[in-house]
């Protein structure tokens, strides 16, 4: 082994390295550095700064004890000539080795990581032998990261979500116990609601050319996408455009929205569009045309209680913020938005109350909503 690195790496001119002994911060353990990471993307979410996820990974022939041996050197390496705002610690205990490099400046994230990753070789090879060095593998992860363009509407890197999947864990049990009464109540339902789902299906049919059913993807937890039933309430084959136009402008410029809905302030669904049905206009005052996603809740796909599914182009158009609603629980038929005033609170209050409902979730939280939907369905408030 050589000798230390005299003067540590610095990313950005306004804040310099400052050397820290591993005696003075040790590594954070794997479960630290997963809330860290929570953290940080709540700070980035914001002051709208990035930062930087590097993970290093020792593969060597040689079996874990050589391998852990060459991570134990990276980690003293890290902390050594790491800045104090700087994040180290086990991504994966024993495994990977994470680095957070916080507070990034500049536009060019491409020039900003190969910065840091010319300073880091330099380093490693300051402190590791060449034996070691060959051993480490390394990848970079940036947040906000690029989410895909594509019908997924998918994260592109859920190495920064981690975090999730272990909560998903964690609330195992009740988890189960909210499945359970998906499957019991959506099964119910659609068993007593046969004849009256007939029905409307015929009634659909009948007032204009198309399907009963409206079939459309929908963005679902971790971005997992779905096809989303529900009623038909416009005429087949429509131009979806507006409603995209309309919703970009909702989530980016509610204030043009706002002028455009006069008193009434903005709303999330177009009113008076020329493209729903007169059976349709029915269907959407009185939420029956949600009746069939009953099905995509006893497939698993959505639940009784949770934020609205959004369309694809809807995500594209959030916010880092945004993105939160559609990756901390399952989507639902009703939720906090649709018992506090549906189309009519505004979008960001929309978003709130899905992020405060993922918080404070319990299966009571479920049961009290529930009982609060009837309500609000024949209130009609915010319904078009």
């Amino acid at each position: 082994m050589t000798n230390r690195v005299k003067e540590a790496p610095s990313y950005q001119k306004e804040s310099p390295f400052e050397s820290v002994s591993p005696n003075e911060r040790p590594p954070l353990d794997d479960e630290t550095f997963m809330r860290a990471i929570a953290i940080e993307r709540a700070r980035t979410e914001r002051s709208k700064t990035p930062f930087a996820l590097m993970l290093l990974e020792a593969v060597s022939r040689d079996g874990p004890e050589r391998n852990g041996s060459a991570l134990d050197s990276v980690l003293a390496a890290l902390l050594s000539s790491s800045r104090a705002t700087d994040i180290i610690g086990w991504y994966k205990e024993r495994s990977i080795v994470g680095a957070m490099y916080t507070g990034l400046v500049g536009n060019d994230k491409n020039s900003a990581l190969c910065t840091i990753l010319d300073r880091v070789i330099a380093t490693l090879r300051h402190e590791l032998t060449f034996e070691q060095l060959n051993q480490v593998r390394i990848s970079f992860h940036y947040y906000p990261d690029d989410w895909n363009e594509d019908e997924s509407g998918r994260p592109s890197n859920p190495v920064l979500y981690q975090d999730l999947m272990s909560s998903e864990k964690g609330k195992k049990s009740m988890l189960i116990i909210k499945r359970m009464i998906d499957i019991a109540v959506s099964g119910s339902l659609l068993l007593v609601c046969g004849p009256l789902l007939l029905m409307i299906a015929l009634a659909v049919k009948a007032s204009s050319k198309g399907p009963a059913f409206f079939r459309q993807r929908r963005v679902g937890q971790f971005g997992q996408c779905f096809t989303f039933l529900k009623f038909r309430t416009m005429y087949a084959d429509n131009d979806h455009s507006e409603h995209r136009e309309y919703v970009r402008k909702l989530i980016n410029s509610p204030t043009e929205c706002e002028l455009l809905a006069g008193n009434r302030g903005p709303v999330y669904k177009l009113t008076k569009d020329k493209r729903v049905t007169r059976v349709g206009k029915v269907l959407r005052r009185t939420s029956l045309d949600e009746l069939p996603q009953l099905l995509n809740v006893f497939k698993g796909e959505m639940s009784l209680v949770g934020p609205r599914p959004p369309i694809p182009y809807e995500v594209a158009a959030y916010q880092t913020w945004h993105r939160r609603r559609v990756l901390e629980v399952k989507p639902g038929i009703t939720g906090l938005w649709q018992v506090t005033g549906r189309s009519s609170v505004k979008f960001d209050d929309m978003v709130r109350l899905d992020l405060r409902y993922a918080m404070a979730w319990t299966p009571w939280l479920d049961v009290k909503i529930l009982m609060r939907t009837p309500l609000a369905v024949i209130r009609g408030s915010g319904a078009y």
